[in-house]
């Protein structure tokens, strides 16, 4: 079983660690009181392996003692549970600078009315827990794709890159309104419709006649290729960027025949490539 117990500045990017490991399999809890600590662990060991990887966060919002983060630190050795600790820090301009971007409040601002005083003071307050620490991250210079890699690379050192982003592909009609949750949207209403055709009529685009109906037309080939090719491109910088699921929207008028062929044949090319790829087919029953 792996326990991560996270900590350090704010504003030095633990939320975005946090969605880092919890997209690479981690259970993650924020802000758990230390006290109960140990007993969380023991939740985690008499589970049926619900909880074989955790990480969670201890930090400032909790109080500016840390006595009962290294009580509990204390308690999980005596216990022989293994854990390890790793502090997420950056310069103070740069958190100074994070926090005006963002406009939101240090939690010590209430106490010390000033913002440096406050990351000052947390950097005194945290520097036990700093000495502790198992790894240490700087964010200082590091945007997000890099961090992510190298949080990856210290807790999923075995995963394989090209799976590390979930595409989604979804078919639907224009008619019933656009996906909200889509990244791209390509519309396909240029393609031969199918609906003319009687026979075809009541199949699906994932019925052969169908199929073989809409990609008949070289203006459905040419689409597939250049789909094909702005996917070789767009993905490897999608997963760069730090990615984790990707939802490709294609609409047809109902969102039965062309589409649904597209979607299909598309995410099988998707899926040639090693990403983790599905299709969904919102529209594809509808009267």
């Amino acid at each position: 079983m792996e326990f991560l117990i996270v900590s350090g500045l704010s504003g030095a990017g633990k939320s975005t660690v946090m969605s880092i490991l919890e997209d690479s399999g981690y259970f993650c809890v924020d802000n758990l009181p230390p006290v109960l600590i140990p007993k969380f662990a023991e939740v985690c060991l008499a589970g049926t392996g619900s909880y074989e990887r955790v990480a969670m966060v201890c930090d400032i919002r909790g109080g500016e003692n840390f006595d009962g983060l290294f009580e509990a630190m204390d308690a999980l050795a005596a216990m022989e549970f293994r854990y390890k600790v790793l502090f997420v820090e950056a310069e103070d301009a740069v958190i100074i600078k994070r926090y005006k971007e963002t406009r939101r409040c240090h939690p010590l601002m209430d106490e010390l009315s000033s913002l440096t005083r406050a990351v000052e003071h947390e950097r005194q307050v945290m520097a036990p827990v700093r000495s502790r620490a198992d790894y240490v991250i700087n964010t200082t210079t590091l945007p997000v794709r890099k961090l992510r890699g190298q949080v990856l690379d210290m807790f999923a050192p075995n995963r394989k890159n090209v799976s590390e982003m979930s595409v989604t592909l979804t078919s639907f009609g224009f008619k019933y309104g656009l996906p909200l949750e889509a990244d791209l949207v390509f519309d396909v209403r240029f393609l031969p419709n199918p609906f003319y055709v009687e026979e075809l009529r009541p199949q699906t685009g994932l019925d052969k006649g169908v199929a073989d109906y809409v990609f008949a037309s070289p203006t459905a080939q040419e689409l597939l290729e250049k789909l094909r090719g702005m996917m070789d491109f767009l993905l490897p910088h999608f997963v760069e960027e730090g990615k984790s699921a990707l939802v490709v929207a294609i609409g047809c008028t109902g969102g039965r025949h062309r589409s649904v062929a597209v979607t299909h044949a598309l995410t099988e090319y998707i899926q040639s490539l090693g990403y983790a790829a599905g299709e969904t087919h919102r529209d594809m029953t509808r009267a």
